[in-house]
């Protein structure tokens, strides 16, 4: 099978976010300069630098109440910061919760049941219960083709790491087990490990 986008590929879901899997998942929170607390998953979202780190996410709609966004990008615009939430299997249903489209005044925090923590280098809310968590200042917002796509950057200031993951020296994910995002309505979750060693190590 071969298709272009623009024509449609005549299948009864688009195959495009079950072909770029599995994607991590960034749990952004971010708080309004009115002080509001928001918090939302987004499956387009990854690391992009080491030194200094950085991430990134992409917002591709827009909620009517947000000319022509959505809340973290809003929030992230007056504020400058957010935080990035790393979602554990066990927080599996609390992130879905907190992915329901609701009006910009609801904190998705009260609404999901979470626990929200200071975040210590900006002024931000994260989830206490997520096993990592990455503090971050925007460097910038680039505005991508279609009606309503952005890609947040960030710079990352501060780390917070659940001790328990920690595993003689290394973070260890298979204590929290990371959700991993594939297509459709479908998930999945990192519980088996291999390695490789690199041709040049």
């Amino acid at each position: 099978m071969f298709y272009h986008p623009e024509d449609g590929h005549g299948l009864p879901h688009n195959p495009f976010n079950a072909i770029v899997t599995p994607r991590p998942i960034g749990w952004i929170s971010s708080r309004g300069a009115d002080g509001g607390n928001n918090l939302a998953p987004y499956s387009f979202f990854n690391a992009v630098a080491y030194e200094p780190p950085q991430v990134m996410f992409a917002s591709t709609s827009a909620k009517a109440d947000r000319d022509g966004t959505k809340d973290s990008v809003a929030n992230i615009e007056e504020t400058g910061v957010f935080c990035v939430n790393v979602v554990s299997y066990a927080l599996r249903d609390a992130m879905n919760a907190s992915s329901a489209p609701l009006p910009k005044d609801i904190n998705e925090f009260e609404h999901a049941g979470l626990e929200m923590a200071d975040c210590e280098t900006i002024s931000c809310g994260r989830v206490a219960a997520a096993p990592a968590a990455l503090e971050c200042k925007l460097t910038q917002i680039v505005t991508l083709p279609g009606a309503a796509n952005k890609v947040v950057f960030g710079e990352v200031v501060g780390v917070h790491l659940d001790d328990s993951c920690l595993n003689d020296g290394t973070f260890d994910v298979t204590r929290f087990q990371p959700l991993a995002r594939l297509g459709y309505r479908d998930y999945s979750v990192v519980r088996d490990l291999f390695s490789l060693t690199r041709p040049d190590q």
